[in-house]
């Protein structure tokens, strides 16, 4: 790695940042910690090597001493994450400052290289009148960080930028001691959880974000994307093209504490942040507008609001604003008490609430159009117009929930629904026999399902969630929930069956035979096996014209979800890009056949071996047709917290995916990487990359080499780790299978099977060498590929690895399974350096390099920290203390790596 980069001048503010805050934390150090931790800490900050760790510091230390070390170490990987993320707010502000070239991912960028392509307003306009994005929020539980920490955090983010501008030794003073303050309360917060996290704080923990970033980040970016875009094109409006999504409290998948219940008590917790946040923001208005009738001219339809105004006051006799606010605010609150939230106001509560959220948007509109006829245009710019945005997004719901469960769940509903109807035995039905009872049942408005039958639990459960999607959606906007996600589908039949759920519940009705349906089906592809598969199972349906109707009800789009997690497991990085890819590729082609509008689901995670790394590379280098403007992505664990966690990050995160997925739709396509030259890599990286986790006893070694039994007790999620066992590869969750390779350095899935498949492709071609490298140069999608591995090969660290194989119960054995894994990695790593003509890693990526330059000691650190722990567990087993540090190390880990599921 090259210190040096921490030489460079641009860094000047970040090295005091992380001075300013270091002399902060030891001077609380030195009065509540040990000196030989203070020592300690002092030696591990310059030092890079974890095996001093392991082998002198740890024995010296007793338990008390070795909790506070982890703890500490813990910190600074914390702090010096915040410092970077601010240098990195400055560094972006100063070049915005400098009138320099815009950067890629901006709307100016964006819109300069439509200018560029000299496209027209019209095209533009039509693509923004289709473009739907969506980043969607999940419980993903890769989030090790409690909410009482992130607090923490926030306000750590939000001193330090301070202290450049401190003029005086008094005010430096003055931020120190708030510092110190902050400090000392994160070094007292327990950093683990008690406690197992439930389905209801995963909840709260999705809708704190949009107090926190979402409600202020919204308008400011569309106020930006307004700006750029009538600056080149006058005419152009931007119609609501971003909108948040969430999973949480509608995913069901491997989740079984998810319910009917928890579905209508996320609702209700969405709606009460945004009701608040409508009456703080029409109270703030109300009082920004004083606007008297003697001075300005008032709309008609103004003051038909302000004579229904309870705001009878005689100072409010002339500000018709002021009356018709008041009225406004006392329907809305009327609706928020017909939804179960209780929300006071001092005018009272209308008789007359509001139903759907379009006639609150309208008397909002109707307001700013008044304004902007009468000579406020100013004012109608302002506030009124970013509640006017926020309620045109967020209706009455916040954030659409999407529907998600196993195929088998439902199939077991099917067949039960099927038994108890005297139909036919549905599980010992064939595919094709399956498909047209399905259609039958589907085509006749007659239901299945009878109340005087006992049904099973599951059956019950999984229709009471159903039903309770069709309430909410009439309660809280149609828009509340508009997708049901059908996990591990395989064959059509898996999509039918939904279908029918969805009519015994009422979300999908049947006329002349034809469904008309209130939902979108989404099937999930997730293995190499689904992936290859997915064109014949959709061409199958589209086949079918009753299936061809129900698309045709929501508005001839077809979702598909693409599972990056699943496929990467099941056949490692390379095989698992190129899968997704070449499924892609075969999904446009289909739906161009059929003439039916595709939108992309991409399930990605926060690291790369689930999909992960930068949004904007991988939006632009997916395939011609791809996008069309609509895509959704995940969004999970820490990563949440990294890009959203803050208004200015989150505007700039969601300016990225806007920018990305514009140009992916608008400017012209890029040529497909070489598929033969694919199709090998791919085939050869699969069977090197099987024939390592398929190999004996590699279960038993990952399991005795990585704390994924600790991942699993440890308090992340209300999911249980895996679907059965965690003796089974396929059945563990991705999740934990990423998050322990990432936990022991060795990133595994994310490279594993790249070196050897490249030396077997060179080896029988002598061109190969050269073909790679210009399709480095010059094709996104294998740069793309490349650049994220390049990252999390950066982030491996072979001498703490060999450290964890040492934990093999079976020395000989694991010892001859890490040889071949670093073996692999040195190949892997030649490869890489062979392929980008270059002879060290992120040359290119500074920022990255600086970043880990900074946190790489307390990282090896915590490292070597958690061999030691895990040691002397499997010698204590039921040392609960031991347990909490591991558990500890392993926060520290993520939170100082980040990117980790």
């Amino acid at each position: 790695m090259q210190f040096s980069l921490l030489n460079n001048p641009k860094d000047a503010e970040l090295l005091a940042d992380a001075e300013f805050m270091t002399t902060s934390f030891y001077k609380i150090l030195d009065e509540h910690a040990d000196e030989i931790v203070v020592n300690t800490l002092k030696i591990l900050a310059k030092s890079h090597d974890s095996s001093q760790i392991i082998t002198e510091i740890l024995p010296s230390l007793n338990e008390e001493q070795t909790e506070n070390l982890i703890t500490a170490v813990g910190i600074f990987a914390q702090i010096l994450n915040i410092a970077e993320d601010v240098h990195h707010e400055r560094r972006r502000m100063v070049h915005e400052n400098s009138g320099e070239d815009t950067q890629d991912g901006s709307i100016a960028e964006t819109i300069y290289k439509f200018q560029t392509q000299q496209l027209n307003e019209t095209d533009i306009q039509a693509a923004l009148n289709q473009a739907q994005i969506s980043p969607v929020l999940t419980a993903h539980p890769t989030e090790v960080q409690r909410q009482a920490t992130l607090v923490s955090h926030r306000k750590i983010r939000a001193l330090l930028p301070r202290r450049e501008y401190c003029r005086s030794a008094d005010a430096l003073a003055e931020l120190q001691r708030e510092m110190d303050i902050v400090l000392l309360t994160l070094w007292q917060t327990s950093e683990t959880r008690h406690f197992k996290i439930s389905v209801k704080n995963e909840i709260n923990n999705g809708v704190n974000i949009f107090p926190m970033s979402f409600f202020h980040a919204l308008p400011q970016l569309y106020r930006r994307m307004e700006k750029h875009f009538q600056a080149a094109y006058p005419n152009i409006q931007i119609p609501d093209i971003l909108k948040i999504g969430g999973w949480i409290g509608g995913d069901r998948d491997g989740n079984p504490f998810v319910s009917a219940e928890t579905l209508r008590m996320a609702f209700t917790r969405h709606a009460d942040a945004l009701f608040h946040f409508y009456r703080r923001e029409l109270e703030n208005l109300y009082q920004e507008l004083p606007v008297s009738i003697r001075r300005v001219k008032v709309s008609d339809g103004v003051m038909i609001l302000s004579a229904k105004s309870p705001n009878n006051e005689v100072a409010r006799q002339e500000e018709p604003y002021r009356r018709a606010i008041a009225y406004i605010m006392s329907r809305l609150v009327g609706k928020a008490h017909q939804l179960g939230i209780p929300l006071g106001y001092r005018f009272g509560v209308s008789p007359e609430p509001y139903t759907q959220p379009d006639e609150f948007w309208a008397d909002l509109k109707t307001l700013q159009t008044s304004l902007r006829d009468n000579g406020s245009q100013i004012i109608a710019a302002g506030r009124i117009a970013d509640i006017i945005r926020i309620a045109s997004i967020c209706g009455f719901h916040l954030m659409p929930l999407d529907l998600r469960q196993h195929a088998e769940k439902h199939e077991s509903v099917v067949a039960e629904l099927f038994q108890h109807a005297g139909l036919e035995d549905y599980f010992r039905l064939p595919e094709n026999e399956r498909q047209a009872v399905l259609l039958r049942e589907l085509r006749s408005p007659r239901p299945l399902f009878n109340p005087f039958v006992a049904y099973s639990e599951q059956t019950c459960t999984e229709l009471a969630i159903f039903r309770e999607a069709n309430q909410i959606k009439q309660e809280f906007g149609e828009d509340a929930i508009s997708q049901s996600i059908i996990s591990n589908c395989e064959r059509p039949s898996d999509l039918l069956s939904l279908a029918l759920i969805l009519k015994e519940t009422g979300l999908l009705r049947v006329e002349n035979g034809l469904p008309i349906s209130r939902i979108n089906i989404v099937p999930l592809f997730e293995t190499i096996e689904a992936l290859a598969s997915a064109r014949s199972v959709m061409e199958t349906l589209f086949s079918c014209d009753w299936y061809r109707a129900l698309i045709s009800s929501r508005d001839n789009i077809q979702e598909i979800m693409l599972g990056y997690s699943d496929s990467n497991k099941d056949g490692g990085y390379i095989s698992s890009t190129w899968g997704l890819y070449q499924a892609e590729i075969g999904l446009v082609e289909l739906f161009r056949k059929y003439d039916v509008r595709i939108r992309l689901f991409h399930g990605r995670g926060g690291s790369v071996g689930r999909g992960g790394g930068p949004s904007y590379q991988a939006i632009l280098a997916q395939p011609a047709g791809s996008v069309g403007g609509q895509i959704r992505i995940t969004e999970q664990g820490e990563v949440i917290t990294a890009k959203y966690g803050d208004a200015s990050n989150a505007a700039r995160n969601l300016e990225t995916l806007v920018a990305a997925t514009l140009e992916a739709t608008l400017l012209p396509a890029v040529q497909d990487p070489d598929i033969d030259l694919m199709n090998a890599l791919s085939e050869s990286s699969f069977k090197h990359y099987r024939a390592l986790i398929t190999r004996e006893g590699f279960i038993d070694y990952f399991l005795q080499t990585s704390p994924i039994e600790q991942i699993a007790s440890l308090n992340l999620g209300s999911r249980p780790a895996s679907r059965k066992t965690l003796a089974r590869i396929q059945d563990l969750r991705a999740i934990p299978w990423v998050f322990s390779w990432t936990q022991n350095r060795l990133m595994l899935p994310a490279w594993y099977g790249f070196g050897s498949a490249v030396a077997e492709l060179c080896q029988k071609d002598a061109g190969c060498l050269n073909s790679l490298q210009q399709h480095a140069q010059h094709n996104p999608f294998f740069r793309a590929m490349l650049s994220n591995m390049e990252q999390v090969m950066a982030k491996t660290d072979l001498t703490l690895a060999e450290h964890y194989a040492a934990l093999s119960q079976d020395a000989k054995h694991g010892a001859a399974i890490f040889a071949t894994i670093k073996a692999e990695y040195q190949r892997s790593l030649q490869a890489l350096f062979d392929i980008l003509q270059t002879d060290e890693l992120l040359l290119d990526n500074r920022a990255l390099a600086r970043s880990l330059a900074l946190r790489i000691p307390y990282l090896n650190a915590l490292g070597g920290l958690q061999v030691a722990l895990l040691r002397k567990l499997r010698e204590e087993p039921d040392n609960q203390h031991v347990l909490q540090m591991v558990h500890q190390t392993i926060n520290g880990v993520a939170q100082g790596l980040r990117n980790t599921g």
